[in-house]
């Protein structure tokens, strides 16, 4: 299968197109590469990327017109799967425009590309739990209305799966969401708690802890991730409805508060955590719970990795990376 991947530098654009390439697909990948977080780790997986001939890499904006179909090569594509987006709940409050920029007007410009793509079967895109915001009943459920998203990210990324929706209903373009909740592991994102609390516990400095530790996250590790994407990618898309468009939840369906994660990182690093305790920014929901159900029936996704063994391997691998003892 020839695949076209957005978001390829990012975190799980990076493992699940090791894992596709591992399986024998070939891939062309756009990145942007911007400084969100520090953009050598962002090189780093590229580098272990660009090790497999099947892989092509261009570095773009996929907000800008016509970037796409440039970055395209003029090869025909099988499937695409649209990763790329502003990540991070809490940099809204900083700089809205380029969530807008990204998350909007990039992925039009997606649909507009997998629109008029010949021979185009699929577009698989990712969305977020962050759209739930705090008015759902858990475990959240896709059939909730998700409509009073808390964070502006949460919103834009909403936003998307109705501007998706829109265009499988009027051009019958065959698309699945994917709403990932707080993926983490090695080659993570550094903006996310889990890294950070790891870093700081490690050089023995305060942790900042919001809502007195008990905020809950449905932490999924990356490996249980990438298995279902490769499911899905490799699934052809079933007989369609009116409308062909549908979305998951992508969880470990197994919430955890924070001061549990803290503990969980206590053990694995052998160090004792010094928490700081205060109020957090706007944004932030109090918990997130995914019910897996629907991916479970129609892809057999059954998550196997606890935070309790999904830490200690990321904890390894960021002492590896950053060269510490």
């Amino acid at each position: 299968m020839n695949i076209f991947l957005t978001g390829g530098a990012g975190f799980i654009g990076f493992h699940t197109a090791m894992a596709l390439l591992g399986r024998g697909h070939r891939i062309t990948a756009v990145d942007e590469v911007n400084a969100y977080y520090d953009p050598r780790l962002k090189e780093a997986r590229l580098a272990e990327l660009q090790k497999n001939p099947g892989f092509r890499f261009v570095r773009t904006d996929i907000a800008a017109p016509g970037a796409l179909a440039a970055a395209a090569g003029g090869e025909r594509y099988d499937l695409i799967l649209h990763l790329a987006a502003q990540a991070g709940v809490r940099y809204a409050l900083k700089d809205p425009a380029a969530y807008t920029r990204s998350n909007l007007v990039g992925h039009h410009n997606v649909l507009e590309f997998a629109r008029t793509h010949p021979g185009l079967a699929h577009l698989v895109y990712a969305s977020s739990s962050s759209v739930y915001g705090n008015d759902t009943v858990a475990p959240f459920s896709e059939n909730a209305r998700a409509d009073k998203p808390v964070s502006y990210y949460g919103a834009t990324k909403r936003a998307g799966e109705l501007l998706s929706y829109s265009y499988a209903g009027l051009y019958g373009l065959k698309q699945t969401g994917l709403r990932f909740f707080t993926v983490y592991g090695p080659f993570g994102r550094p903006d996310m708690a889990y890294w950070s609390f790891t870093d700081l516990i490690l050089k023995g400095q305060p942790i900042p802890v919001f809502g007195g530790g008990k905020l809950r996250r449905d932490f999924t590790y990356i490996d249980d991730i990438v298995a279902a994407l490769v499911r899905i990618v490799e699934t052809p898309y079933p007989q369609a409805d009116d409308v062909p468009h549908r979305v998951y939840n992508l969880g470990n369906s197994h919430p955890e508060d924070v001061l549990g994660l803290i503990a969980t990182i206590e053990q694995a690093t052998g160090k004792k955590a010094i928490i700081n305790h205060t109020e957090g920014p706007a944004g932030d929901v109090r918990e997130t719970y995914a019910d897996i159900a629907r991916a479970a029936a129609d892809f057999g996704f059954a998550p196997h990795v606890p935070l309790s063994e999904g830490i200690p391997r990321f904890v390894e691998w960021f002492r590896q990376y950053h060269n510490l003892p």
